[in-house]
């Protein structure tokens, strides 16, 4: 990772202790030594909202499993909060410095900086990557210009609104040579139950796929469902910010989500795992259409993905599916993993089956990545086209029929009506 013009690395420390006259003791965290981590090596972090999920990734959430959350990491220094509500930001600042301030050996402690506008906590240069924790319409907004700026990325679901503007944000972290890692944890928690799924569906232990359930249909913008309209904007909330790109309308008017059929959070995490497990992590559907109501997806290997759950099954509906082949079925979610016959999970995956990325800590995974350079487990293509799943599903609904798609060129094979819906109308100066 990158070292901070104004932190010295450990070599520079250990010059400048050297040319000190006086004999001098050279404390253990400066160094690196019995598992401390030296200044130069901690990853300096910004967090831009720290509402429920962004404050959980923070402080510590039942979504981040580890006590502390980030803030609570020896691996990283939180330099920056950023919230359009006055109070949740400067509380944070105060909760992230007390605890800075309290510990026993404070080393190289710096204060944390509070921001009502993310730019400015973005255009600081001593700090190396962001998490992004606000509504969900920001949140592409947010990564392409924190990729911009020479930020890591660790972004919450959905990771774009429209398919368009999810482009944008592969191809900026890629321009860039950021590194980004999607909020779908699924991939490296619940003790490893959904790479396992993987792996055995994709070493053809129920036979030759044919059918995945995965519970919940797409979703679509919706710009016009209300929360309570009429009330004055509270003191200390920055109305116009929080609104952003979204069309301009009077305080409470506007959802803190723009998707229908339960925000497209949830939804992400269903395809993302789907997508995973039929090896279509850089691919997608080529016909979507519309059956009793839901989305169903057909890919050109033959597979067929269905935005309801299988009949009669209970397992899968957190977060999992359902996968049919002609030799059984498996399904899993984050409480449980079965198989049909049961035989097909009990024995063991050999060297020879398929091995698919492997981490168990999702922050974990992040942090390593950003040190190393290297993919991380939901990096930005995987993400986009899993937010893309879940957005076709939703134009073909929307559409009430069948509608073609190219999955190489990323587009709807001769249908203007369904292109138009490919991205939508942004307010200036948010234009992508």
């Amino acid at each position: 990772m990158p070292i901070r013009p104004h932190a010295p690395s450990r070599r520079e420390f250990m010059k400048r202790a050297a040319a000190v006259a006086a004999p001098c003791v050279v404390p253990s965290w400066a160094l690196g030594l019995d598992g401390a981590v030296a200044p130069s090596e901690r990853i300096a972090m910004g967090f831009i909202g720290i509402g429920g999920q962004g404050g959980g990734h923070l402080f510590g959430g039942a979504w981040t499993y580890i006590t502390g959350g980030y803030l609570g990491r020896e691996d990283v220094q939180v330099l920056g909060v950023c919230d359009i509500v006055r109070q949740k930001r400067e509380n944070a600042r105060e909760r992230v410095n007390k605890f800075y301030s309290d510990k026993p050996d404070k080393g190289t402690y710096r204060a944390c900086e509070a921001y009502n506008d993310f730019r400015d906590l973005l255009a600081r240069e001593d700090i190396d990557a962001v998490l992004i924790g606000s509504p969900n319409h920001w949140h592409a907004p947010m990564s392409i210009m924190a990729a911009k700026a020479g930020k890591d990325v660790y972004c919450e679901k959905p990771s774009a609104i429209t398919i368009r503007e999810g482009q944008i944000m592969a191809e900026t972290v890629k321009r860039y040579g950021r590194v980004y890692q999607a909020g779908t944890q699924q991939r490296s928690e619940y003790g490893g139950k959904f790479r396992m799924a993987c792996e055995l569906v994709r070493s053809k232990r129920i036979g030759e796929l044919k059918d995945v359930y995965a519970n919940i249909g797409g979703a679509q913008i919706n710009w016009q469902r209300g929360f309570g309209a009429g009330k004055p904007v509270p003191d200390g909330f920055d109305w116009d910010l929080f609104l952003g790109p979204a069309p301009w309308s009077p305080y409470g008017t506007i959802p803190a989500h723009p998707f229908v059929f339960d925000g497209g959070n949830w939804e992400q995490h269903h395809y993302d795992f789907v997508q995973w497990a039929i090896d279509a992590d850089r691919t997608g559907p080529v016909e979507i259409g519309v059956e009793n109501g839901h989305a169903v997806y057909r890919f050109a290997s033959g597979v067929v993905v269905h935005g309801a759950p299988y009949p009669g099954e209970k397992v899968g509906g957190s977060g999992g599916a359902c996968f049919v082949g002609t030799e059984g079925r498996i399904a899993v979610d984050r409480d449980a993993l079965v198989a049909y016959p049961p035989k097909i999970a009990e024995k063991p995956l050999g060297p020879n089956d398929v091995h698919v990325y492997k981490c168990i800590s999702h922050s974990g995974n992040f942090l390593e990545c950003v040190r190393t350079r290297k993919r991380t487990i939901c990096d930005a293509e995987t993400a986009h086209r899993a937010a893309s799943f879940v957005l076709l599903g939703g134009i073909a609904q929307r559409l009430g029929r069948t509608v073609k798609w190219d999955p190489a060129q990323e587009r709807f094979i001769d249908d203007p009506e369904a292109s138009r819906l490919l991205s939508v109308p942004t307010r200036p100066p948010w234009r992508l």
